[in-house]
C-alpha cells in the first residue's frame, strides 16, 4: 500500500496529484500528517504543498471540465466526510487521464458519489441562507452563531455581503471555531479566543444590545400569535426545517 501524507488542504491535494504523476507512484491512501501509518503500508510520501504546482493541476482540471464541475469539486471539497480525499484523488486521475469528460458519467460510482457529496454541501449553504438568524450585540455589531454539518459557510458568505450590504455582522461557525466579519466594506476572516459561550446558540444577554432582547421577545410574541395550535405538525416542521437549526431560530426558543 502506498500512503501519502499531506495538509488537508486544497491545494495540499492539488500538489499530490501532481507528485504523484512526477514520481510514477498513485497513492492508495491519503491521511494527514501525523495519522497512524495503515499496516501493509510498502511506502510512504509526505506532500510538501506548493501553491504552483496546485495551480498547474487546477488550470488542467479547467481545460478538462466545465465551470459547472470545478464548482462541484470545490463545493464536494467542504464536504466532511471521512472517505472524500481519496475520492476526490481518485476524481481528479479519472478527469486527467480520460480523453473525454467523465463528470456526467453516472456509471463511474466516483462521479456519482462526488456529485452527491457536493450536493449535501450545496443542501447545508441553502440551509445556511434560510435559517441564520442575527442577535444584536452590544457595539450594533449583528452576530449570528452557525454549526453546519458540512463546512458550507464559505459559500454562503456573498450571499449575506449582499442581503445584509448596510449593517455590521458576524457570523460564527461555533464547531469549526471561524467565521465571518463584515464591516460595510470588505468581509474578513476572523476566529474568537472563546467561544465556548456560543455553544447553546444565543448571545449572553450582558453581550445583547438594550433593545435585542425586547425585540427577540416581540418576535416570539408574534410567532405565538400567529400560530394556530390545531395545526402544528412538528413533523412537517423537522423536514423542512432541521431541528439542529432551532436552538438559532429565536420563534423555537
Amino acid at each position: 500500500m502506498i500512503v501519502f501524507f499531506f495538509d488537508r488542504t486544497l491545494e495540499g491535494l492539488l500538489t499530490a496529484v501532481f507528485d504523484a504523476y512526477n514520481r510514477k507512484m498513485f497513492p492508495d491512501k491519503l491521511l494527514a500528517e501525523g495519522d497512524i501509518v495503515p499496516m501493509f503500508t510498502t511506502k510512504e510520501y509526505i506532500v510538501i504543498t506548493q501553491e504552483e504546482k496546485a495551480t498547474r493541476v487546477w488550470t488542467a482540471l479547467e481545460k478538462k471540465m466545465s465551470k459547472g464541475a470545478c464548482n462541484m469539486l470545490a463545493n464536494a471539497w467542504l464536504a466532511e466526510e471521512e472517505e472524500k480525499n481519496d475520492l476526490l484523488f481518485r476524481f481528479i486521475r479519472k478527469t486527467i487521464d480520460s480523453r473525454v469528460s467523465i463528470e456526467t458519467n453516472f456509471g463511474d460510482d466516483d462521479v456519482l458519489q462526488l456529485h452527491r457529496l457536493a450536493k449535501k454541501v450545496s443542501h447545508e449553504e441553502l440551509y445556511l441562507k434560510q435559517f441564520v438568524r442575527f442577535q444584536k450585540a452590544a457595539d450594533d455589531i449583528y452576530f449570528a452563531p452557525v454549526s453546519p454539518v458540512h463546512n458550507a459557510l464559505p459559500l454562503a458568505i456573498e450571499h449575506f455581503k449582499d442581503r445584509f450590504a448596510d449593517q455590521k455582522w458576524v457570523i460564527y461557525d461555533i464547531k469549526r471555531h471561524y467565521g465571518y466579519y463584515y464591516d460595510l466594506h470588505t468581509v474578513v476572516e476572523m476566529t474568537l479566543d472563546d467561544d465556548e459561550h456560543l455553544l447553546s446558540g444565543k448571545l449572553d444577554e450582558k453581550l445583547m444590545a438594550e433593545d435585542e432582547k425586547l425585540f427577540q421577545e416581540l418576535w416570539k410574541g408574534y410567532f405565538k400569535s400567529m400560530t394556530i395550535k390545531e395545526r402544528i405538525n412538528l413533523k412537517l416542521q423537522r423536514q423542512h426545517m432541521p431541528k439542529r437549526f432551532w436552538k438559532y431560530l429565536t420563534e423555537k426558543q
